[in-house]
Formats: structure tokens, sequence, C-alpha cells
């Protein structure tokens, strides 16, 4: 039977492509489209690279559309009459249906209605717990140990995902964060402490941040270092202070995919698997000074104070943006409420743990297998992987530094304001415009315009990050310690306590980071 004509409106391109695959209606087996200049494999990484521009590209043109689109119908509900039936909405149906922005404001409208939307706090505070500065720790662990640092992340993960269930339960269930909450049960000059030594971790951390993505786009484009750190401090700032919460948080969403590009650098170089599974269970490490600083260096990355304060913060502004109560006040929907909590923080630390997993094995099975055992830097890693693993593997470490460092740099400088903001009793939140809120985003510009300041001063970034590791190191225990005794506190909590098993998970991780701390005090003697 002969197949019917093909519709003109269809590109000469996809006409091939349709008659290769069909057969031309003859019968024949599907063959590839263009077998005959069947595309070279030294040229897939290319092709790839391409493709995930592309499509990156469209993604943020249709957030765009989509923002736009969100925003002509807030105008509607405040000036028009109920949704469906004002001219002016009619006519904005009429003009949105028409042309190429109707139609990627369609595909807006479904990526916004797509999973990755409705993932709550936890998905971006895993991710920002991989920001630049922690690819350089895991990527140096993978360096210098090779195979056998795999097993910090396994053994992380439930600790990790623990203390920030503790944190998320506080903030639903209160409505307050966490400087609130300690400021409740706690003498004043505790929180005053704890929430100036954040401040100062935090500016030292987004200083090494900047200078890792400063120094990745100088790698990748030729510019100056220094301009290019101006150039991110700029764009997160403005992204910041001038961008409300609800829209803001739609592209630190998208963001989050970033991270993928560290699973993709792992399988397109070689990795003996099995060896990484049984190293992954039985490393062959030496308990040392060495080792334990490592391990410390590790854990004090995947177990940070500013995700405790953001994780809870973030709670309280989707309550504010969504006008519901605190589960203290209306306790409607409360198990539906935890079992989200539950199911986007050990999901968000999941990612989080599994990508730093996937770091430390392709570091390891590139730049130790090939004798590069010193890398103090997520920019050393980079280039030192480009001969190894090619340009493809290199392109892509450079965006996963730029994405998380997006997500990063933002939630170190909102957890400080967020903890300094409300142990100050000052109105706070990334939905408030800057004038409603200026002691809180003031915290926000000077933690971010200091760590700038540290990029032109004598005071290298990664010796700021390792005193940011300290102060980490002497806030985290004790800190994590006061948030447990809040979750199995019912003046604060009332019936939603955290439960036992969470408690105690809570405790070893608490455990495991006051020991490391005393371990790297000790080994400075």
């Amino acid at each position: 039977m002969a197949s019917k004509p093909l519709p003109a409106c269809i590109s000469r391109r996809r006409r091939k492509s349709i008659a290769c695959l069909s057969g031309n209606g003859r019968g024949q087996g599907a063959s590839v489209p263009g077998a005959a200049d069947h595309l070279p494999v030294a040229r897939l990484p290319e092709r790839l690279a391409e493709d995930y521009v592309f499509v990156a590209l469209c993604v943020v043109a249709c957030l765009s559309y989509a923002a736009k689109d969100e925003a002509r119908c807030e105008r509607v509900h405040r000036t028009g009459g109920p949704f469906g039936t004002s001219e002016t909405e009619q006519n904005m149906t009429i003009l949105g249906q028409r042309g190429m922005k109707g139609r990627l404001a369609k595909i807006g409208a479904r990526i916004r209605k797509s999973p990755i939307t409705r993932v709550g706090p936890g998905l971006i505070t895993g991710v920002a717990d991989d920001d630049p500065s922690g690819i350089a720790t895991y990527s140096h662990a993978g360096a210098t140990f090779g195979l056998d640092m795999l097993w910090t992340m396994p053994l992380a993960f439930p600790l990790m995902a623990a203390i920030q269930l503790v944190c998320a339960r506080i903030g639903r269930v209160t409505g307050r964060g966490l400087a609130a909450n300690i400021k409740t049960a706690f003498p004043a000059p505790v929180l005053l402490v704890v929430t100036g030594l954040l401040l100062l971790a935090n500016t030292l951390n987004i200083a090494a941040d900047i200078a890792a993505m400063g120094d990745v786009t100088s790698l990748v484009t030729g510019l100056n270092k220094q301009l290019a750190a101006i150039f991110w401090v700029i764009v997160t700032l403005v992204l910041q202070v001038f961008v409300p919460y609800h829209r803001y948080v739609y592209f630190l969403k998208w963001l989050t995919l970033s991270l993928l590009s560290y699973f993709i650098v792992a399988m397109i170089v070689h990795v003996p698997w099995h060896d990484v599974a049984m190293r992954t269970i039985w490393p062959h490490v030496t308990w040392d000074g060495r080792t334990a600083e490592m391990v410390l260096g590790v854990f004090g990355t995947t177990i940070s104070p500013y995700l405790f304060f953001w994780q809870a913060s973030e709670e309280v502004e989707d309550l504010r943006i969504h006008h519901a109560e605190p589960l203290l006040t209306d306790d409607m929907g409360a198990a539906g409420e935890l079992r989200r909590i539950s199911w986007d923080t050990w999901s968000g630390m999941f990612y989080s743990d599994v990508t730093a997993y996937f770091i430390i094995l392709a570091t390891a099975v590139t730049l130790h297998a090939h004798g590069v055992t010193r890398i103090e830097t997520a920019a050393q890693a980079a280039d030192a992987l480009r001969p190894l693993a090619g340009d493809f593997a290199y392109y892509l470490f450079a965006v996963g530094i730029w994405g998380v460092g997006l997500i990063g740099v933002p939630v170190l400088a909102g957890s400080a304001a967020y903890g300094f903001s409300e142990a100050m009793n000052w109105q706070w939140g990334l939905e408030r415009k800057a004038t409603d809120a200026r002691g809180f985003y003031g915290v926000i510009i000077v933690s971010v315009l200091a760590a700038l300041v540290i990029q032109f001063s004598p005071l290298s970034p990664m010796k700021a990050l390792f005193w940011c590791a300290v102060l980490n190191g002497v806030v985290a225990a004790p800190l994590m310690a006061v948030l447990l005794l809040l979750g199995g506190r019912r003046l604060t909590l009332g019936k939603f306590v955290v439960n036992k098993t969470i408690l105690a998970l809570g405790w070893i991780a608490t455990f495991v980071m006051a020991v490391s701390t005393v371990e790297m005090v000790l080994g400075w003697f």
C-alpha cells in the first residue's frame, strides 16, 4: 500500500528522518538516520554538550515566559473579576495563544507543574551542601585517597538527613526559624555568639565559593578571575535583593540539575565498578592524623551549620507564600505536611550525598590513578581533569561549579541573614522588599561584599576556607546538641516532637562532629 504524502509543513530534514525510520513503507527494517555519514564517536561529547546548552537555554526561556504569565495572572486577580470572567483575562488568553510566545508560555506552565517545582527546601539545601568549596573538598579526598574515601558518603547520608529533618520540622511546626526558637529556650548571649560565628564562617565560605567560580570562569573564557568574581557577586546580589522569593525559588530548583554534570563525568571515564563496590564497603586506609583531617573535612562539609538555619527558615518562607499557619496553630493536614518534609529532606540529602560520592569517584579514577594527588580548589580539579578525561568532562565540571555556586552563595548569605535578623528582632525574609527588611538584606550585602574584598586581600580564599572549617567545627557540635534538645522538647514542638530514631541518628552525628573537631585541634599540637 502506498504511503500517504507528508504535509507540506514538515521540513526536509524531518522528512528524511521519517523515511529512514519507516523504511519508505516497503517493510524494510528501520535504519539509523544519516547512517552514511554517521557521527563519529569522538564528536559525541561535542554534540552532547551542544544539546545540553540548547536544552538549558530553552528551559530558561520557558521559565521567563512562565514568570511573566504568572505576573499577568496576579494582576488579573487584583484588578479584574473572578478568574475566567474578566475581559482583561480573555484578551490575555487570546494574545497568549498567538505566536511563539504563546507556545513557550504553555511549555513554561507545564514546567512549573513538573515534580521538581513541587519539592521543598530539602532539595535546595542538599544541593547547597555541594557548593564549590565542598566540591574542592571532595575532589581533594578523591585525588589524595583514591577510592578509599568513598565509604564516608554512605555513612554521612543518614546523619546529615536526620539533623536536617529536625531543622525542617522546627520551622514548619513553630512557624519560626532556628534563632527565634533558640532564643526562647537558651540565654541571649548563646544565640549572639552562635549567629556571630555563623556570619563570620559563612563570609569566609562565600569568599572561597566566589574564588572558585571566578577561577573556573577564567579558565574557560580567559577573563580575569577577579573581574569574573565581581561579575558573579553582582549576579547573586541582584537575584537575592531584587527578585521575590516565590520567583527566585523556581530558578534555584532548576539549578539543582547542574549536579547531574558530575554523574555524567563519572560515566564518561573508565570506572572499575567491582573495586569501587569493594572499597566502599572495606576501604584500605590507615587511621592517622592525615586521614582524620580528611574525614573531618568531608563530614564538616557535609554537615554544616548554615544548612540548619537555611532549611528551617525556608519552611517559614513557604508558609508565608501559601498563607498557611504553623502546625502548632493549625494541625489540619499535619500528617501530609510531615510526610512531605520527610520525603523532601531524605531525597534532597540523598541527591547531595550521591553527587559527592560521584565527585570523589571521578577524581579518584582520573587524578589519583594518574598520580595527581594534590588538589586544593575546584578549579584545579577541573583543569587537572581536562588532559585525563577530555574537554567534555572539563566543561561539565565547570558548569557544575557555576550552577552550585549560584545556589551555594545565596544560601550561605541568606542563612546568616536569617539567624542574625531573628536574633536582633529585625524584619526578615527573601519575599519582603529590601526597603521593608533593611537589616536582613544589609547582612546579605555586607557578607557577600566582604567575601569579594577577600579576593583582593593578602588572605587567600583557600586559607579563608580553612578558617571557615575551623569555625564550623567549633559551632556545629554545640549547635546540633541545642537543635536536638529543641526537637525533643514538648514546650517547643508540642505533640510534633521528633521521633526517637531520628534523634538517635542526630546524636550520633553530633558525637562524630565533636570527636572530629577534637581530633583536628589535637592535630595542631
